[in-house]
């Protein structure tokens, strides 16, 4: 079953595609070019679903264009919280405005607001894909490291997809944002399909605890991590995810700039993610803050209200193996209790798998 564009289309009581001015002429049956290119060579893109309560979440991830005109990313079975909240509500965003990996620095930045559609109903084909996707777009990541050791790190490369079809795509030069952006629909009769059925059983808590205080770990990040991007809540509760350059921290407040030709920021519940990695992607180190945006005096700013916990990987590949060793410790047992929800066996990881 899956629900077509041209109807007023209502999930979680939010309206994605019968959005005020929509317009499905605007439209082409495919991405400009300049956006598949951008789509298919990214390295991190920026990530954001919605909580329950329809706060946004934005976390930096590898994207991959799927086979059928989605744009995919994943996220271990062992920590599923980015998939089931798109599972629960499927209106997300993608921020593709990385200008950090080669060949990415002149590469336009777009905003892509799409459907998502979560993918666990076969673990090894998931955790197969993952291996062949991901050796290939990011090799420098396992350079050197001995396959059978990586075949003993299931409780990482076990995976669920996510698979997003664009609804809506605005894009600029830079991520500067300056001037009216380009802008892409989809067109009418697009199909949004439904997520595989949710796992028996309640979802694993947090993994790791978050910072008992956020204000040391916000303002190195603030000094040293070279991307700061926001995220907000449309009128119609749909999240938009832009490029912003950051203040200082001052009392509990990060003022931004924001470029001109940015889409309309409405106020209220949002997140300010803070990241970086080397060129040659061996790791990355992110940290994302909630909060709330505010416009006072026509004067943007994030009120930072908490840090959620991360799972960096900075530093030399010494300190990436050491953060991995400590990641199986506490993942290691969850494994088999996901595959199980899921009424599965654990997948193995496989290499040389078409």
């Amino acid at each position: 079953m899956s629900i077509r564009s041209e109807q007023v289309l209502k999930i979680t009581g939010r309206r994605l595609l019968a959005q005020p001015g929509y317009d499905p002429r605007i439209s082409d049956d495919d991405w400009p070019p300049e956006l598949r290119a951008l789509f298919a060579s990214a390295i991190t893109v920026e990530y954001a679903s919605l909580t329950r309560s329809g706060s946004p979440v934005t976390v930096p991830v590898t994207p991959y264009v799927g086979p059928d005109r989605t744009i995919d990313l994943s996220t271990g079975l062992t920590y599923p919280a980015k998939a089931e909240r798109a599972r629960r509500n499927p209106v997300v965003c993608l921020l593709f405005a990385d200008p950090l990996s080669p060949g990415q620095a002149d590469a336009p930045v777009a905003v892509v607001q799409g459907h998502a559609a979560v993918r666990d109903a076969d673990l090894q084909a998931n955790t197969d894909r993952y291996v062949r996707v991901s050796v290939a777009k990011l090799p420098e990541a396992t350079k050197g490291q001995p396959k059978f050791v990586l075949r003993h790190m299931a409780f990482y490369y076990a995976r669920i997809w996510v698979e997003i079809t664009p609804v809506r795509i605005r894009w600029w030069a830079d991520r500067s944002l300056a001037g009216q952006p380009g802008e892409w629909q989809a067109p009418a009769g697009t199909a949004l399909p439904e997520s595989d059925p949710a796992p028996r059983g309640s979802d694993p808590p947090a993994w790791r605890d978050p910072p008992a205080d956020w204000r040391p770990l916000t303002e190195r990040a603030l000094a040293d991590l070279p991307l700061a991007d926001l995220t907000t809540v449309d009128g119609e509760g749909v999240p938009v995810c832009v490029p912003v350059s950051p203040g200082d921290l001052t009392a509990d407040a990060v003022e931004l700039k924001i470029g001109d030709g940015a889409p309309g920021l409405m106020e209220g519940p949002a997140c300010l993610t803070l990241h970086g990695h080397p060129a040659q992607f061996t790791g990355q180190e992110n940290h994302t803050l909630i909060g709330r945006f505010e416009q006072t005096d026509g004067s943007p700013r994030f009120v930072v209200e908490r840090a959620l916990a991360d799972w960096s990987l900075a530093g030399n590949r010494a300190r990436s193996a050491m953060s991995f060793l400590a990641a199986r410790r506490t993942l290691g047992p969850r494994l088999a209790a996901e595959a199980a929800r899921r009424g599965q066996p654990v997948p193995k990881v496989r290499f040389h798998v078409s």
